[in-house]
């Protein structure tokens, strides 16, 4: 567990806690790993969560599929990033999408009954986990936010350039990488695969942007 720790230390999740003080809450917290292949499914859906869950490395989709296999992915886990809050309160039912690696991934497993209960051993920075939790689900809604803002375009032009333009604001730079392939990004922005491809090249013809596989550039031209 120690090689983790660096991670974790970045993590909103354990923002404020200290190295040795990590270590001993992962034991009191009766913290696991497990790795994944690629492909590899962590849940699917109508499985029950029992913990909270953080990304250690790789990279997962949440994602649905219907009954005719179309698939739409609803979110991108990165290195860092908690996952399964959604699904801590009692009774709040099994899993409704499916959780699954798209590279090797190690994922690190938190009792959370554990994380909920007064810590019998009184681990002073119980209370700081708990307050981070919220303060990490808080984050998290807004992602879920940004997500409808590009749903709620009404053409696949108008959902590129807004997940576009949000990368490259959260990048920081005009030139930048995203993390779906072609057909990734379609079944993101629920869109037609060969429909954004087409309105991509518009958008290059047009001067608004230049792309190679999964490097974008954008310019001022409108």
């Amino acid at each position: 567990m120690k090689k983790y720790v660096s991670i974790l230390k970045r993590t909103k999740l354990f923002s404020g806690v200290g190295d040795d003080d990590i270590l001993s809450m992962l034991n009191c917290l009766n913290a696991t790993v497990r790795e994944y292949s690629k492909g590899e499914y962590v849940f699917c859906q109508g499985e029950y969560i029992r913990n909270l869950m953080i990304l250690a490395a790789g990279r997962l989709h949440i994602q649905e599929e219907d009954y005719w296999g179309n698939l739409n992915i609803l979110n991108e886990i990165r290195p860092g990033e908690m996952f399964g809050e959604a699904y801590i309160v009692p009774n709040s039912g099994p899993l409704m999408d499916d959780v699954i690696a798209v590279e090797e991934s190690v994922v690190l497993f938190f009792d959370i009954e554990r994380i909920l209960t007064v810590c019998p051993s009184a681990c002073p920075f119980h209370t700081r986990l708990v307050k981070n939790i919220f303060y990490t689900i808080s984050d998290k809604n807004k992602s879920l936010v940004q997500k409808l803002s590009y749903m709620s375009q009404r053409t696949t032009r108008e959902k590129l350039l807004s997940y576009l333009s949000d990368e490259a604001k959260r990048q920081n730079s005009s030139s930048f990488s995203i993390s779906f392939n072609r057909q990734q990004l379609a079944d993101y922005l629920s869109v037609d695969r060969s429909a954004m491809s087409n309105e991509l090249c518009k958008l290059r013809d047009e001067g608004m942007l230049d792309f190679h596989k999964s490097e974008f550039t954008l310019s001022q031209a409108k």
